[in-house]
């Protein structure tokens, strides 16, 4: 649990942590490997987040996917890459958050993952917090703390 007073002043954090689901670069999980590849080449990344037909969060894909469908016996191809749909290879078991205000799940959940896919009540897809953005929330914290709150290290003495 995050003490109380780290978590005031964390919440004092006055910028929306969240990257929204505009700003994000997804996929559909009826999307063929290939496109895919390209896509997460294009961009740089290594995972993203999968949605369905109406925004439903459903997934990540990541090019270590992608690539290890690419494995032949001998070699590499991308020859069957266009016969396979995202869906068919996602990792479904993915840590969401609803309560973006509840830092302490965020950041235990941010341990094992670069970013968390934020979803409403419905699963939506709302946008992802990245591990980055919670950095900047710690770094205001660490910077600010002694401005909210005293504490023996810097109580003066009277």
């Amino acid at each position: 649990m995050i003490s109380k007073p780290l978590d005031d002043v964390m919440k004092k954090y006055n910028k929306s942590y969240i990257i929204t689901g505009e700003k994000v670069a997804t996929v559909n999980e009826n999307n063929d490997l290939q496109h895919v590849f390209l896509v997460l080449t294009k961009i740089k990344y290594s995972k993203i987040p999968v949605l369905d037909n109406d925004n439903h969060f459903k997934g990540f894909i990541s090019l270590a996917m992608i690539t290890e469908k690419m494995l032949l016996e001998n070699n590499i191809s991308a020859k069957y890459l266009d016969t396979i749909t995202v869906k068919d290879v996602m990792q479904t078991n993915v840590p969401v958050i609803n309560d973006p205000s509840n830092l302490e799940v965020i950041m235990r959940f941010l341990v094992d993952e670069n970013f968390l896919p934020v979803v409403d009540d419905n699963n939506v897809f709302l946008g992802i917090i990245t591990r980055k953005e919670i950095f900047n929330v710690i770094n205001f914290t660490t910077h600010t703390f002694d401005y909210y709150y005293q504490t023996k290290e810097n109580k003066k003495d009277d």
